[in-house]
């Protein structure tokens, strides 16, 4: 068995340590050799990958890979369908489960309302505009190839390194208040974890990958300064804040994200909130990564 994770940044680092846990030989790609040589360091074979042209190297390492997790985000097109072309089975004969991640951005705007991998997705931004565009062309290559596809709606990742704590040690964290606003959360090694089980249990179709209590943003940043015992910042009207346009653009998204279809598989979250996600990175220190 060898898994491939084409983008192997913070979620599929994760995805690859899952696998690794068991003895799976995992890879992935990178675009810059500083990078890989960091994924080597964590016991992942890597490979260079600039999104437009496979490496002889590369494609000798593609002739065995049975698992293939792409993450690399679509740019118009995905790139790796794009190079796979007509020629993908000849690439990947061996090809058993492809694992694609995605976003819960592909919903849009649903109110505050809670949604389910059924609801009609009608996305906003032009990023989730081409998500969408690339769950289905993976699930059409499934189709072709006579394997399962599994697409998991990633929402938003946390987890060591990359989290409220670091926020407010660096005095970036920012307490904006939208009224009514809520999102929905994932932590890092639950992507992991979850990518392993759809692959074990040769699970195809879409799965919406994000924890059990969607929530005001704010009050995440409250709970962690709680736990360091430090003042939170000051709030901040969302309509007055200063914002990046790409930040303004997710409080244009209001969802409960269910991942009902996820648990009723038989995945079991080992973060299924943020209280206690929070509590946890916070007692072990490994909130710092």
């Amino acid at each position: 068995m060898h898994v491939m994770i084409f983008g192997c940044g913070y979620s599929g680092t994760a995805i690859a340590k899952a696998f690794g846990e068991s003895g799976v030989r995992a890879s992935g790609t990178t675009r810059s050799p500083e990078k890989a040589e960091e994924l080597r360091k964590a016991g992942i074979e890597a490979f260079l990958f600039d999104g437009e042209t496979l490496s002889a190297e590369m494609q000798a390492a593609m002739a065995d890979v049975t698992h293939l997790v792409q993450s690399i985000a679509p740019r118009d097109t995905d790139p790796l369908l794009a190079l796979l072309g007509q020629d993908g089975a000849a690439r990947l004969p061996d090809l058993q489960w492809i694992g694609y991640l995605s976003t819960v951005g592909v919903y849009g705007d649903h109110k505050g309302g809670w949604v389910t991998e059924e609801t009609v997705c009608v996305p906003i931004s032009g990023r989730s505009k081409e998500r969408l565009e690339a769950e289905e062309a993976w699930l059409a290559l499934g189709r072709a190839r006579g394997v399962p596809a599994a697409i998991l709606r990633l929402s938003g990742i946390y987890g060591p390194g990359r989290n409220a704590f670091v926020n407010l040690d660096r005095g970036t964290a920012r307490r904006i208040i939208k009224k009514e606003q809520v999102f929905n959360r994932i932590r890092v090694e639950d992507i992991g974890a979850s990518t392993r089980f759809l692959s074990e249990h040769a699970l195809g179709g879409i799965y919406n990958v994000t924890d059990d209590q969607p929530g005001p943003p704010q009050d995440v940043i409250v709970e962690a300064a709680r736990l360091m015992g430090v003042e939170p910042p000051p709030e901040q009207a969302f309509e007055t804040a200063e914002m990046t346009a790409m930040a303004r653009s997710f409080y244009g998204e209001n969802k409960r994200v269910s991942n009902a279809k996820l648990k009723a598989a038989g995945f079991r979250f080992a973060f299924p909130n943020y209280p206690m996600s929070l509590a946890q990175l916070w007692q072990n220190g490994y909130w710092r990564g």
